[in-house]
């Protein structure tokens, strides 16, 4: 099914927005701290916009609080992953697995039936994640590979969770927004556990927050566009994502994707597409 260029617009801007946040964490000195930074600046933009907005209903909240103990191992896990290895590298085992995880995970829980186009793309993705893991012997990268595919469990868990509460909620950007500030004590404590907090220079607020405005703005523009679209077209588009971490490493970071690694990109990416379009 043809979306509409205005829906095909804010897909890939929310792709891109969501690459360039991951891209920004990995430029920086510290990854620990540019990813404490993000986080205290999503609390920050969060608390600016929530008193506009409904609070989420109360049988929300038990997702909620579910959600915030997952995102703070996910950005626990995006510091550690990103101190270890390249964005070309653990960006689509994160993004990519995910989908998988949640359709195998939808399968065994709740015994959802997978069609046999469901199972080709979860082949595909495996065939993915062994082209882009199979040639990393170094031991950092070992780690951000294994790493990688642990957060891509964590993702799945959150996913299958929201998809419960941000419906219940009455109100699923505001059930969004109220993640931030839930899970920034918890996992700026994590990420300072072993160093002093440090006050932000301007430079690293200005980064801080506006790391924190890609993730907002990607999240609000895809929730727009499956609010105008089908669900499974602009969930399987929003994959490209996948392609613009590789590209981007590749421009900004200059990382050195091998040919091996921009075909398991393609791969895991394809895979996704196939899930989502299930």
């Amino acid at each position: 099914m043809l979306l509409p260029r205005n829906v095909i617009i804010a897909v890939l801007l929310a792709a891109l927005l969501h690459a360039s946040w991951n891209i920004a964490v990995r430029a920086g000195p510290d990854r620990r701290r540019e990813t404490a930074l993000l986080v205290a600046g999503g609390a920050m933009l969060a608390g600016a916009i929530l008193p506009f907005m409904p609070l989420p209903s109360a049988s929300a909240w038990k997702y909620l609080i579910a959600s915030a103990a997952l995102d703070t191992v996910y950005f626990a896990l995006i510091a550690e992953i990103y101190a270890r290895g390249g964005v070309a590298l653990a960006y689509p085992l994160m993004r990519g697995t995910a989908p998988m995880l949640t359709a195998l995970a939808s399968w065994g829980l709740i015994g959802e039936a997978l069609p046999v186009q469901a199972w080709l793309g979860i082949g595909a993705i495996c065939c993915g994640v062994i082209l882009l893991a199979y040639d990393h012997g170094q031991p950092n990268e070992r780690r951000a590979v294994r790493l990688a595919l642990t957060n891509a469990v964590v993702i799945a868990a959150s996913t299958l969770n929201d998809a419960v509460g941000a419906r219940v909620s009455g109100s699923p950007f505001a059930y969004a927004l109220w993640l931030f500030p839930l899970m920034a004590v918890p996992t700026l404590c994590w990420l300072y556990r072993s160093t002093t907090l440090q006050w932000p220079s301007w430079p690293e607020a200005r980064r801080g927050v506006g790391g924190a405005a890609c993730v907002i703005s990607s999240y609000g523009l895809l929730l727009y566009a499956m609010t105008a679209s089908p669900v499974a077209p602009v969930a399987a588009l929003r994959e490209i994502s996948i392609l613009f971490g590789v590209g981007l490493a590749r421009l900004l970071l200059r990382e050195r994707p091998g040919l091996r690694d921009w075909a398991g990109a393609l791969v895991i990416a394809t895979g996704a597409v196939i899930l989502r379009l299930t």
